[in-house]
């Protein structure tokens, strides 16, 4: 079996690198043209190309999807089946080209959490479990028919950095399955069901990661870990702006409006929520590196 794979990101890189170390001819990979990055601004490609040139892989980074040229080549490599992992929208022509169909991994177990930031929401939203679902494109972003799914279970002071992680890992495995499956023609398609309820995971942007202190301590928690280490949550205190990275309950006697701080200035910074007090234990001060709360206090002092 030919197989393109399409991927970006290191979330990407495992599910390439089982395939390929698994004996199964990849015939190309497409992913996003270099980026200049750095203080010097130099051109680096990215995760998948850095994996696929090291193990010999044919590397495609088109600008345009739709254009004769990319899809000349893209036709050219005769692709059985072609795999998405953390990777753009893909045009019909593209996603319908191969025999055996386009599959994408997601980050979630779909129907719930479709979108473009499904381990962010999960955390943000207190969920208890997620996971990862192999399922087969079709129009409608998100919404085609399940082959398989894996689940994960979140622990309450995991942040999206440690479920990145394992769902990382186990994404790769479920893409190993799939194609296991699709390769010895055993699969079974499940239709996603439509329900009222279902939760989305719409892309997150900088400007919408203030934190609102409205919500109640573990709502904010929530919030918080949900974006730690990145995008990162921020609010501002004191005039400045600081990116935080995790905080904790605590019980504080202060008469505080909600959204004020209080601080003993050596070892505790605690903001007021709807519903009781957070100690920030963890945050980064626009323009300085992370510190934790007691390097922070030493060495700026709030009013």
């Amino acid at each position: 079996m030919r197989i393109v794979f399409m991927g970006t990101p290191e979330f990407a890189v495992p599910s390439l690198k089982i395939l390929h170390e698994n004996g199964f001819e990849i015939v190309g990979v497409i992913t996003a043209p270099d980026k200049p990055k750095g203080r010097g601004k130099k051109l680096q490609g990215t995760p998948v190309k850095e994996y696929a040139e090291r193990a010999g892989l044919h590397v495609l980074q088109p600008t345009n999807l739709k254009s004769e040229e990319f899809l000349s080549e893209l036709r050219s490599l005769k692709a059985d089946l072609q795999i998405v992992v953390a990777f753009r929208m893909l045009p019909e022509v593209v996603w319908n080209m191969p025999d055996d169909g386009t599959f994408n991994l997601h980050g979630s177990l779909l129907p719930q959490y479709r979108g473009a930031a499904p381990i962010n929401w999960a955390l943000m939203n207190g969920e208890t479990e997620t996971g990862v679902t192999t399922f087969f494109l079709k129009h409608e972003i998100d919404t085609g028919s399940i082959i398989l799914q894996d689940k994960e279970p979140i622990d309450s002071e995991d942040t999206v950095g440690d479920l990145y992680e394992r769902l990382m890992k186990k994404g790769a495995r479920l893409v190993l399955k799939t194609v296991q499956q699709i390769d010895a023609g055993e699969v079974t398609l499940s239709p996603q069901k439509e329900s009222e309820g279902l939760k989305m995971a719409p892309k997150i942007h900088k400007e919408t990661c203030e934190i609102n202190w409205n919500l109640d301590s573990e709502q904010t928690r929530n919030f918080v870990r949900g974006l730690s280490p990145y995008p990162a949550a921020w609010t501002i205190l004191g005039g400045k702006k600081f990116k935080v990275y995790k905080v904790r309950p605590a019980e504080r006697e202060a008469n505080k409006a909600i959204g004020e701080y209080e601080t003993d200035k050596k070892t505790y910074l605690s903001v007021r929520t709807k519903s009781g007090w957070l100690d920030l234990l963890d945050l980064q001060m626009e323009g300085k590196k992370r510190m934790l709360i007691d390097d922070l206090l030493r060495g700026y002092k709030f009013d």
